[in-house]
């Protein structure tokens, strides 16, 4: 009978023992890092929580500035900044396209003087506001009636979906990233509900693209607030409330408490309008969520965690809708919850 080799008895060589030990601690390092990897991705949004903008009142950074820098006086305003082409123009100011010491920033210039008193609120909404949910405010003279902010080139929250159809930026294009936007964006409305000057109402939104107009979205894919000239104050506690404009509101995106009460063949009378509070913008939470979110895959997986609270936003009864803090919270549960789902997928894949 033929004799085998002593190895083929004895099973594996000395040789080859510490090549397969050292293969198999290299294979679970691999997974223990990507595992790590994984939690860290879905478990948290992907934003700073800290304030990119450490400066003190009445100062500002943006960009890769190492110092803050005092706002812009009128005459560095006037002698500092050219002016470049205009990239829009609103019923309030007109925005040009700008450049300070090589830098790219946006110059607003009141566009007629009956519209002063709003231009005014909205420069003190800007210098009272400053903060991570807001755009930077650079500098501004009332005697000029203009104003300076940061500029962010993807502009307005309204260009989302064309941004996202550009191959630079198709990587961003998950449920997880426009779940984060729609966080941002409830972030905002916490934060004027829960300001340093009290509850404020977001009023320029009786409808989607007036609301995204609102709004910019910066080259690292968050959301700021930029046009803040109709931030009327409630104060519950003085019963002092607040009515959006001056005429009458029409639509469903519009809250109902929004809607003229009296019937057709009541003529409008803004004088017998009621006035409303807050929950306003909580009424229209869900229709811009649901623009953010878009049709991604994994969006309506979203959007089917987030029905209860959605539904919840749209009750009749404006006092029985969350708060924008509830909503936060919902928001960042489904998202944790979700991201965890992932990962124990993709862990059953290995």
């Amino acid at each position: 009978m033929e004799r085998r080799p002593l190895e083929s008895r004895q099973g594996l060589t000395h040789r080859e023992v510490p090549r397969l030990v050292g293969l198999l601690l290299t294979m679970a390092l691999m997974n223990a890092l990507f595992y790590l990897y994984l939690d860290q991705f879905f478990s948290s949004p992907g934003h700073s929580t800290e304030d990119p903008r450490p400066c003190p009142h009445g100062y500002f950074k943006m960009g890769q500035m190492k110092n803050c820098s005092p706002w812009l006086s009128c005459k560095e305003l006037r002698t500092e900044v050219r002016q470049l082409k205009s990239t829009g123009e609103g019923a309030v100011k007109r925005v040009f396209l700008s450049e300070w010491k090589e830098r790219k920033v946006a110059l607003s210039r009141l566009t007629s003087l009956r519209m002063k008193d709003d231009f005014l609120h909205g420069l003190q909404m800007l210098k009272s506001l400053q903060s991570k949910h807001v755009v930077t405010l650079l500098g501004y003279c009332e005697e000029d009636h203009t104003l300076l902010t940061e500029y962010h080139p993807l502009g307005s929250l309204s260009n989302l979906e064309e941004v996202l159809s550009l191959s630079k930026y198709r990587h961003v294009n998950t449920w997880q990233h426009r779940l984060q936007l729609a966080m941002d964006y409830v972030g905002i409305i916490n934060y004027l509900h829960r300001s340093p000057l009290g509850t404020l109402v977001m009023c320029d939104s009786n409808d989607l693209p007036k609301t995204l107009s609102q709004y910019l979205l910066t080259s690292n894919f968050s959301i700021v607030a930029n046009d803040l000239d109709a931030l009327p104050l409630v104060n519950h506690s003085f019963g002092m409330f607040v009515k959006c404009g001056h005429r009458e509101l029409h639509g469903d995106f519009v809250a109902p408490e929004q809607l003229w009460p009296y019937g057709e063949h009541t003529p409008f009378h803004d004088d017998l309008m009621p006035s409303y509070d807050e929950k306003i913008d909580i009424w229209k939470i869900p229709d811009v969520s649901s623009f953010l979110l878009g049709h991604t895959e994994g969006s309506d997986m979203v959007r089917f965690h987030l029905f209860d609270i959605h539904k919840a936003c749209k009750n009749q009864i404006p006092a029985e809708r969350p708060t924008a803090q509830d909503i936060l919270d919902t928001y960042q549960k489904v998202f944790n919850s979700l991201g965890d789902t992932v990962t124990s997928q993709t862990r059953e894949m290995l």
